[in-house]
């Protein structure tokens, strides 16, 4: 699933293609990109005609684009979803699921999905932060990140630190790929208890979450395979700079000890038993 990284260079890519102008024309293809909007996929569509994106926005893994200065279109990519610049002319993709036409009869925008995991929803009156994620936590880029707050609820957490990290009602965007690099870089196992550990050392790992979410947001994410691409359609590249994730059985690139893979709830996490000694 697209974390803080992919999700923001998703956002920038729409920011540059379609703030200041008017949609005018929607269409849902698929009744499940519209699940979460209760009203249904012709209401959705019928709010969107005629209004102008008049910025962007991001909460954790969320993103949405504002229109009028006052409502929101909600935007969750699922496992597969792409949000892509196309000509109007463009054929119908296999996985569209949504097409959105603007007035000045310039490129579009349409959202493709394989999984058919993610959704859009209509909020009004969401701009500033629509109600479905209110309950989403600010992430470690946000300017009104509380880091003292974050760790101090952290620190009362009697889980593994790395469950603390995937909790996106204490902090948000972080997820499979990057609590692994950032528990790597700050050399903590992600089976630590959190309360065990001193705030410094909590506060040390949501710095090095940070970093590496800042290294990966300039090489454009990280992409595995064709389902994450930003909104031209190209793969980020922060793969090939990754120290732990996806790497069992390669040699640590600080110790030269092979990375474990083990089991971690539905997923997988990815560490070296040197660095990140269990305690």
């Amino acid at each position: 699933m697209p974390e803080l990284p992919e999700v923001e260079v998703v956002r920038r890519g729409l920011d540059d293609h379609v703030r200041g102008r008017m949609i005018a024309a929607a269409v849902i293809r698929h009744p499940r990109a519209a699940r979460r909007h209760m009203a249904g996929p012709e209401d959705l569509a019928a709010r969107m005609i005629g209004a102008t994106v008049t910025g962007t926005a991001r909460r954790g893994k969320y993103l949405w684009l504002i229109l009028d200065d006052r409502d929101a279109l909600l935007m969750h990519l699922g496992m597969s979803g792409q949000l892509l610049i196309t000509s109007s002319d463009v054929a119908v993709a296999p996985h569209e699921r949504a097409r959105f036409t603007f007035t000045d009869g310039g490129i579009g925008l349409r959202f493709d999905d394989q999984r058919t995991f993610g959704h859009l929803m209509y909020d009004e009156g969401g701009a500033g932060l629509p109600s479905p994620i209110a309950h989403i936590a600010r992430d470690p880029f946000d300017p009104q990140f509380d880091q003292p707050a974050v760790v101090a609820r952290i620190k009362t957490r009697r889980a593994g630190i790395k469950r603390a990290l995937l909790d996106q009602t204490l902090l948000s965007g972080i997820g499979n790929i990057y609590a692994d690099e950032a528990l790597w870089a700050a050399k903590v196992h992600g089976d630590t208890a959190a309360s065990s550990m001193t705030k410094p050392r909590i506060s040390a790992v949501i710095d090095a979450a940070r970093d590496v979410m800042a290294a990966a947001l300039a090489q454009g994410g990280t992409s595995f395979d064709s389902l994450y691409v930003d909104v031209a359609g190209s793969s980020g590249y922060f793969s090939r700079r990754l120290n732990v994730y996806g790497l069992a059985g390669q040699p640590c690139t600080r110790c030269g000890t092979l990375i474990v893979r083990e089991r971690f709830i539905n997923r997988s996490s990815h560490f070296c038993p040197v660095c990140q000694q269990k305690r």
